[in-house]
């Protein structure tokens, strides 16, 4: 089965929620809070492939459970739920590690369609994982592994989240070419995705503080003004 958590205090939402997943081949565990959502991720020893969170719940909110699950598995797949008024907490999701975000309200076919893309990615890692896959891309003095997901550099591991992985996995394969937001916004989270384009920005932010000697002033990760961004060693 395929395996999600969701934690959503609001009752109305969290069976909207659980229902569409249902009824789309997930097995869903619900939690009426982040302090909840924790227990039944332990209860359940990690075992679940995808955590849909709401950023304002009592107890622990979904923002504090984001990081102390991303502490946990790195290839967890996360979700955050937000209100239209929570920018600034959207950004501090994916910055702590989430790898796509929702704005209430939304569709059951977006809901359905955001989850399957995620999974799709999830499943893939770990059919290479599976089929000792051992592959390796390099890179200047970075390495990457596509079997368990991580960046090599001069030697030193870095562990990186699904959407990292996928975006230094197509920086890795065109080096030095520019690659607009929207075709990274189309590799990593696929064709039909219908969120913004910023979520690019902030994961590039995030893999910055990485890889970068120096975050403020990157030279391997580098800004195509007015396009995107290129990879350069």
């Amino acid at each position: 089965m395929k395996n999600i958590l969701v934690a959503e205090d609001e009752t109305a939402i969290r069976e909207f929620i659980v229902i569409n997943l249902e009824r789309g081949g997930y097995n869903v565990t619900e939690a009426e809070n982040g302090a909840a959502a924790i227990q039944k991720y332990e209860e359940a020893n990690g075992d679940f492939d995808i955590a849909i969170l709401d950023i304002m719940m009592p107890e622990m909110d979904g923002l504090s459970v984001c990081k102390e699950l991303r502490k946990k598995n790195s290839n967890l797949g996360i979700i955050m739920l937000s209100a239209r008024t929570q920018e600034m907490d959207k950004v501090s999701g994916l910055m702590l590690g989430a790898d796509d975000y929702m704005t209430k309200p939304f569709s059951p076919t977006e809901l359905v369609a955001r989850v399957d893309a995620l999974y799709r990615r999830i499943a893939i890692a770990e059919l290479r994982s599976e089929n000792n896959f051992k592959q390796e891309i390099k890179s200047g003095n970075f390495v990457l592994d596509l079997k368990n997901h991580l960046l090599f550099k001069n030697g030193k591991r870095i562990e990186l989240t699904q959407v990292e992985f996928q975006i230094m996995e197509y920086f890795f394969s065109n080096p030095g070419v520019s690659l607009d937001r929207s075709n990274i916004l189309k590799y990593v989270w696929g064709e039909a995705y219908i969120g913004e384009e910023k979520i690019v920005d902030v994961n590039i932010r995030r893999l910055r503080m990485k890889v970068e000697d120096t975050p403020s002033k990157p030279k391997y990760i580098v800004t195509v003004w007015g396009l995107g961004y290129k990879w350069e060693v």
